[in-house]
């Protein structure tokens, strides 16, 4: 099963012998026995990440693992279980990435692109355990199981699928009773929909008291707004 923890601005998801696929900066397969969610410092600009993350770990008393980075406190981070799965989220919404389908960018505030903004750490960040042995392509649709989910969970919640850096990474206990796939109509898929949705519903709540912030009123952010040539293939 795999366990939580959490110290010094860290939340660790664990399972001795796990195998990870992450968006991170450093992202792909690997094996690990943790994955991180690692809040970092208002203003941070470090581009040397592996060095930060490998001193945050450490000062955590924690081996180095995939990491993700977020501007949120891990007070605010929220863990949901179902079946074989386990989901750890934390959500901020201070950058939305706005798309407008339909017409809907009339009434969008316009943001730069992402090209012109400095990086920011991801401020919807997911990692998710699965008590299931997952190939790697059941791995990679875990993945995309999971970011629909949570596209689909702000969309309801505050009219926006993203922010310009969320962040997820997905794993596997190579170990366990093996599973053939992850969509939407598995066990697996199923358990990670709605976890990650209340992860991150819960996570939202946790963050702001008054209620998410309306996209319209952040700083930063962007709206795809980018016309495109349409034609039969």
């Amino acid at each position: 099963m795999f366990e939580t923890a959490r110290r010094g601005g860290i939340a660790r998801l664990r399972r001795a012998g796990a195998r990870w696929l992450s968006t991170a900066w450093d992202g792909g397969y690997c094996d690990s026995d943790a994955a991180y969610n690692v809040t970092v410092p208002t203003g941070f600009d470090r581009t040397d990440l592996d060095d930060y993350r490998e001193q945050r770990l450490a000062d955590a008393g924690f081996p180095v693992g995939p990491t993700l980075l977020t501007g949120v406190e891990m007070r605010h981070a929220r863990v949901a279980t179902s079946g074989p799965v386990t989901v750890l989220a934390t959500a901020g919404l201070s950058n939305p990435a706005v798309l407008p389908v339909g017409g809907d960018g009339a009434t969008a505030q316009q943001r730069e692109s992402d090209e012109s903004r400095p990086w920011r750490p991801g401020t919807v960040n997911i990692i998710v355990g699965v008590d299931r042995a997952l190939d790697e392509g059941a791995l990679a649709t875990l993945l995309a199981t999971v970011v629909e989910a949570k596209a689909a969970t702000l969309l309801s919640a505050v009219d926006v699928p993203g922010t310009t850096s969320d962040a997820v990474i997905v794993g596997t206990d190579p170990s366990a009773e093996p599973a053939a796939f992850a969509g939407s109509a598995t066990e697996v898929g199923t358990a990670a929909r709605a976890c990650t949705r209340d992860a991150v519903v819960s996570s939202l709540d946790a963050r702001y008291d008054d209620g998410p912030p309306a996209p319209e009123t952040a700083a930063y952010g962007v709206v795809t707004d980018r016309q495109t040539d349409i034609r039969p293939p």
